[in-house]
Formats: structure tokens, sequence, C-alpha cells
């Protein structure tokens, strides 16, 4: 039920040399106030948002440490202000090539059981105009209280996860895909986001790596995005949450059923352990909609594969965060390293390799940007499982008395993760 381990195909993460968190297991007896089941970004930031609250917090997941699902190796942007919904009226033009499988870089794969139609229809509801506005605005709101309490959180605790603030550049080669995010730009300014286009020269004065890249039309700016590995940020939180909240950990941690109880929420482990809380808080991904069938609810989410690999930089690496918007992939510069994100496989489960989709993915980094990364020496490649809701917008709320959902972060899951987890939170503590 919890966030999935990669497997040994998905290669060794750059993060990997830092200390293993070894699993804590609490006594049976111990009832906790809060159990949060899965450890990626989004479970870490509830722990995290619960244990400040001055509640006794037990953090559950079935992996050997934590953020080692989705949160393992992706995109590693903080995108507070790129916040727009992936369901918009623009993509009724590359419905057609989208079903019939012709875009190489995102596919469909459609499942026809119940929920995965009703799932395509809400999505299809949510590509108007006025809730592809409506979703991206609601989305942003929650960014902006994400970085808010990621402000406040290094405020209180020092955490080392190659965090910086280098900008970030949405690289366009269509006039009228650019058009559209200006127009979506112009309402985000309303709200306080500080975004702007550039001209290919007036870009590559501020970023010398795009000196000479062809085909650009224009450039969005977005001047204060945020970058940081997400995986040794729940190592490093983890440890401030053990040593300074006394929150107790508990991995290799198999979960086989949930019993309600008058006072009480009992996990039932699949090795015979009993973990009792008097809450619990689901943040497992798309592994939660298993749970959520346990209680008889239906929980509309969506894996979207995607894929990532990180390697040494190269004579030209950009400085500032970079997404290629025809391509749809992002270079993302951690330290003396480079992570590269992209592709989108809607209703795949698979969190496996696929070597020809990740060679796919190394020859649109090198035909984008051909002198940022040492192209031939990666170090690691990854693959895994993104939970989208039909209106990009997370699900936080109570389903059921001391049952909380915090789930369907989608691509975005690192920069809402704080702000999702303050929310959960919050529901918390009402109770």
């Amino acid at each position: 039920m919890t966030a999935q381990t990669p497997p040994e195909s998905a290669g060794p993460s750059v993060t990997t040399t830092i200390d293993p968190v070894p699993a804590t297991f609490v006594p049976d007896e111990r009832t906790m106030d809060v159990t949060v089941l899965g450890a990626g970004v989004v479970g870490v930031a509830t722990a995290y948002a619960a244990a400040r609250r001055g509640l006794s917090v037990r953090l559950v997941d079935r992996a050997s440490g934590p953020a080692l699902g989705t949160s393992f190796a992706n995109g590693a942007q903080l995108s507070y202000v790129y916040t727009d919904a992936l369901g918009s009226p623009a993509l009724w033009k590359h419905l057609p090539q989208l079903l019939l499988g012709l875009d190489p870089v995102f596919r469909m794969h459609w499942l026809f059981d119940p929920d995965s139609l009703k799932w395509g229809l809400a999505f299809l509801r949510n590509t108007t105009a006025s809730r592809f506005r409506e979703n991206t605005l609601a989305v942003l709101e929650l960014a902006m209280e994400s970085k808010s309490a990621m402000d406040a959180l290094l405020q209180r605790h020092r955490i080392e996860f190659s965090h910086s603030a280098p900008g970030k550049m949405h690289l366009y080669h269509d006039a009228g895909a650019l058009r559209r995010a200006e127009a979506i730009a112009a309402i985000k300014q309303r709200h306080g986001v500080v975004q702007q286009v550039l001209s290919p020269r007036e870009a590559a004065a501020v970023e010398p790596a795009l000196e000479g890249v062809t085909g650009l039309v224009g450039v969005m700016h977005s001047p204060q995005e945020e970058v940081g590995d997400p995986h040794r940020f729940c190592v490093e939180l983890l440890r401030v949450l053990r040593e300074r909240y006394g929150v107790q950990a508990c991995f290799e941690t198999d979960i086989d059923d949930l019993v309600r109880e008058p006072d009480a929420i009992t996990l039932a482990t699949r090795d015979g352990r009993r973990l009792r809380s008097r809450q619990l808080v689901v943040c497992a991904g798309v592994e939660s909609t298993r749970l959520a069938h346990r209680l008889g609810i239906r929980m509309p989410l969506m894996p979207m594969k995607g894929y990532s690999f990180t390697t040494r930089c190269g004579p030209h690496t950009p400085v500032t965060s970079i997404t290629d918007t025809t391509r749809k992939l992002v270079f993302c510069r951690l330290g003396d390293q480079l992570r590269v994100a992209g592709l989108a496989e809607l209703g795949v489960r698979d969190i496996a390799v696929d070597p020809e989709r990740s060679d796919l993915l190394v020859a649109l980094a090198r035909e984008s940007l051909p002198a940022a990364a040492n192209y031939d020496a990666i170090e690691s490649r990854w693959a895994g499982l993104r939970p989208m809701t039909p209106s990009s917008m997370p699900i936080m709320r109570q389903v059921q008395d001391g049952i909380v959902f915090n789930v369907g972060h989608g691509m975005l899951g690192w920069t809402l993760a704080m702000g999702a987890g303050e929310r959960a939170a919050a529901l918390l503590a009402q109770r």
C-alpha cells in the first residue's frame, strides 16, 4: 500500500551515498496520535507538519528508507509559479495523435475498467478554458503555501539538499504555444507571480548555455524558481524529525489490513505487527487507491510514468533550471551533477526502466542542449509513477473519521509537498 521501491534496473541514485536511515519499530502497545502511510516527499512533509503541531507521529513505508519511490530521482525543480494544469483546451488539437500513440514523448495507455474510464471522462471535462484557469490558479495557491512552508522550515532547521534559487526558463519553439503561455502568465501576475517573456538573445544573456540553441521563438523566464534534491531532502528532514520531534519511522513495513476500533485505527503488517494510532494520513501515491477501495472509497488517481537520468555536468551546463516545452523535458543542476527528466506515459503501472524509453530521453536531451551534460557517462537512470488527478489538483481531505488522504500531486509532488502537508495536518488539528 505504500510507495514502491525502485527496481534494481533503475540504477543507483546520486544520493545513495547518504547514510541509510535505520528502521525503527514501535512497540505494539504504543498508540500514536498519527500514522503517516508513505515516506515520499509528501509523507515526510506531512509528518513534519503534524509533529510541529505537537502530535506524536509514526511514519510507515514498505521501502527500506524514505523517498525511494516517485520522490527518488524526479526532475528536482521546485516550480512554485509554473502550476499549469495538465488538462487544457490546447490538448484537443493533439488528442488524436495521443490516442493513436504517435507522440513519442507523451503516451496514453487506457485501461477499459470503470475507474479508468471515469478518470478519462473527468479529465476531458477539465480541459475547458474556464476549468484550466481555475485548476491552474488552485494549484498556484497551494504552491505559494508550499513555498512559504519550505521557507519557514529552512529558517528553523538547517537541511542540506542542494537547494538553490537559480530561476527557471521555459523554452518555446512554437509561437502559438508561447502566446498561450503569455496569456496564463498575465493571469498569474495578478496574483503576485513574477514571469516575463524574453527573446532568444535576451535569454542567452541571462543564461549563456542557451547561446546557439536553434529554433527558439521565445523564453518564459521565472527568475525566483528553486531547485533541490528531493531524496536528500527527505533523508535529512527525517533525521530532524527523529532527533527533534521524536517521530518514529517504520521501514520495510508492508501493511496487510486496516482495522477500525472505537478509539484508534490499527494497521496490521504482513509480519504480524499491529501499529495503532488515533488518526491516519495516507500519502502513498498511486498505491493509495488500494486502501481507498478497502474503505469503500473511489480515489481518482491515474499513474503517469516518467523517466530521469543523472550525470556529470558538461562544458555548458545551464545554471538556470531549463524546461524544453517542445521535447517536454527538464534540466536541473544539482551541485556538480545534472538531472534530466521527461517523458510521460499515462496509465502505465510498471516502474521498471525501459531501456528504449530511457535512451529516447537521453537522445532528446542531447538534441536540446548538446553541451549541457556528459551524455556518454550517465551515472543513474530512473523511472517512477506520478499520481495524477483529473484536475491536476491534489486530494487533501478527510474521507472518514480519523482518516485523511493526501494524494494526487502529479508532476508537482516535490513542489507541493510542504503546502499539502500543512493542509493535511490542519485537518488533523481540527479533529
